[in-house]
């Protein structure tokens, strides 16, 4: 990621999908202005990297992190346990679910659909808005 990425304006960061490795496909999402000031603080020029992480190396650093927090265990204390517990809190929050969509850069409305499927205490506390 570069300074080029960051769009203060808009408050959003461009971020280039992973998952289409042949294509070249960017998503831009909404971060708090704080987060926008400090990523500008770390570019010098606006095409250098903000940092040099590989993604392994990130992936590594994110999960040892969850662990010193005690942050759940198993499969679900991930960076990609990380992004599920976001599309679940921004449905759970009142965000429209196209906005999760696009965020997450689903390509189908119906693999966000699957973060409105919440289980156990968070459907029963859902349900007691309604007694």
């Amino acid at each position: 990621m570069t300074g080029d990425n960051i769009n203060a304006s808009d408050g959003t960061i461009a971020v280039r999908s992973l998952k289409k490795r042949g294509a070249f496909i960017v998503r831009e999402i909404p971060v708090p202005d704080h987060i926008i000031n400090q990523l500008k603080s770390l570019s010098g020029a606006e095409d250098a990297l903000l940092w040099t992480l590989s993604r392994s190396r990130a992936w590594w650093l994110i999960k040892a992190v969850m662990q010193d927090a005690k942050i759940g265990a198993g499969p679900h204390a991930t960076p990609k346990g990380l992004r599920h517990a976001y599309g679940v809190h921004a449905i759970r929050s009142g965000i429209p679910i196209t906005l999760v969509q696009r965020w997450l850069g689903h390509a189908s409305l119906s693999t966000t659909a699957i973060y409105t499927h919440v289980l156990g205490h968070e459907e029963r506390e859902i349900a007691s808005r309604m007694w």
